[in-house]
């Protein structure tokens, strides 16, 4: 009964395709949570794919219903005195875009093509909870305990923003109480190194627009007398971020970076994507781009329309229209964002423009302290299984629901994501490399046979007896 026994067989379940089995299984279920078409397979993939995966590894399961959303809750408790970890994933997928993927290629059929495995739900999020499922199966097949008390939680609406999700959390603060939050979800920095992230950035997003007039009005006759919203709300917009990036409401940047986060990112090198280059004047001037994606805020114009785009007629239309986001980090006041737009808007001399947060759930940002003692001690258990020095991004670059465990559940946050940032996670052709399976396998047996050995808590305990 060893470390290297149990990564063993977590690599051997990959090795012999059962893996593969058990991921194709659960990808042919279509649970796309923003279809609501498909409510009865959400509940299937719980009933008849998840819960009976976990109870055969001795876990308890209980079943939550909450603002219409399932929810299943499993725990294995061997006992109270040892440490207990959370664990979290979703099953639910983004819509397929079936005719949109590559020929043979197919949202709902695992198919492998150079040395990565296509299918919706690969990369998020059924590929990384399957990993963290199939490595919890070997450390308790190899030790036969698992030497900690682990709970895991997997919602099924996480692609809907998680509705109910703060309020199951509200209520049963006291059943998922734990040490700390060890969960998957996310791109690695890239595809051959291991990663942590501590939180994520906030999300907000808001409409922005102007009402001109009634109706449309010729061009010919009325162009150079009336004013033109689009025109308009585009300045509205350049007086909000400059022509490369660079955001201009005060309000919305955090006072500084802080020493330790520039420290974690110090050694953190983005890359290109193979259809996305790094624009290096875009952004914050003065960061790196490690640190403009993950220790900054940032803006963009998800959508802009005015007139019929479809098909343009020659007048000036009568209203100019534009959604908005803004990606912001600790140290930014979310409450303060729009109003603090409606201050800037009037101080430039857009009155005109009006603006109303848009239907789309704010996600909060955290960010767990890098030097914090389960960075540490999770690093340590990942470089142990590499050999590689993991890196650690004070927070996603993008957004996840991480501020119910930190805040509600008052967690220290650890994520181990299992995917990368090619992997084309929400749209067509989504797809996980075989390598990245393979070695999160490893990754993941090893961190939960260490915490059957040694936690943060056992060694101050023990330090504390010396």
């Amino acid at each position: 009964m060893t470390r290297d026994q149990a990564i063993a067989r977590a690599e051997a379940y990959f090795d012999s395709g059962a893996f593969r089995s058990d991921l194709a299984r659960r990808v042919g279920l279509p649970t796309e949570s923003q279809n609501p078409d498909r409510a009865s397979v959400l509940a299937e993939y719980i009933d008849g794919e998840i819960s009976p995966a976990f109870e055969a590894l001795g876990f308890s399961c209980r079943k939550f219903s909450q603002n219409g959303w399932p929810f299943l809750y499993v725990e294995r408790i061997e006992d109270a005195g040892l440490p207990t970890v959370l664990g979290y994933g979703h099953g639910d997928v983004v819509r397929g875009l079936d005719k949109d993927w590559d020929e043979g290629l197919s949202p709902w059929q695992l198919v492998e093509r150079e040395g990565k495995w296509f299918g919706r739900g690969t990369a998020d999020n059924k590929g990384q909870h399957s990993i963290n499922l199939g490595a919890l199966r070997a450390v308790l097949e190899t030790r036969g305990k698992l030497g900690f008390n682990a709970k895991y939680l997997i919602e099924m609406g996480e692609e809907k923003v998680s509705p109910g999700l703060r309020e199951l959390a509200e209520a049963h603060k006291e059943l998922f109480r734990s040490d700390v939050l060890i969960a998957s979800d996310g791109p690695r920095l890239s595809a051959a190194q291991p990663t942590v992230f501590l939180g994520s950035r906030g999300t907000i997003s808001f409409d922005i627009w102007i009402d001109a007039r009634k109706g449309g009005h010729h061009s010919g006759n009325w162009g150079g007398l009336l004013s033109d919203p689009a025109i308009q709300l585009a300045h509205a917009i350049s007086s909000l971020v400059s022509s490369n990036g660079k955001i201009l409401v005060q309000e919305w940047l955090p006072e500084a970076l802080p020493d330790n986060v520039k420290r974690a990112l110090a050694d953190c090198e983005m890359e290109d994507d193979e259809d996305a280059r790094i624009d290096p004047e875009w952004g914050e001037p003065g960061l790196s781009p490690a640190e403009k994606v993950f220790a900054w805020p940032s803006f963009t114009v998800l959508a802009y329309e005015a007139g019929n785009p479809k098909t343009p007629v020659n007048a000036i239309p009568p209203r100019a229209w534009a959604r908005c986001q803004l990606r912001f980090v600790v140290g930014v006041d979310v409450d303060d964002v729009l109003p603090a737009l409606r201050r800037h808007l009037d101080r430039c001399g857009f009155a005109a423009v009006q603006m109303a947060k848009s239907s789309e759930e704010t996600f909060y940002a955290t960010r767990l302290d890098p030097d914090h003692p389960w960075v540490t001690w999770t690093v340590d258990s990942i470089a142990r299984t590499t050999g590689k020095k993991p890196a650690i991004l004070p927070n996603l670059g993008g957004s996840l629901p991480n501020d119910i465990f930190s805040e509600i559940l008052g967690l220290p946050t650890i994520w181990i994501p299992h995917s990368y940032p090619g992997c084309s996670q929400h749209a067509p052709n989504e797809h996980l490399p075989l390598s990245i399976v393979r070695e999160g396998l490893a990754v993941m047996a090893g961190v939960y046979w260490d915490l059957g050995e040694s936690t943060p808590q056992r060694a101050a305990a023990r330090g504390e007896a010396d």
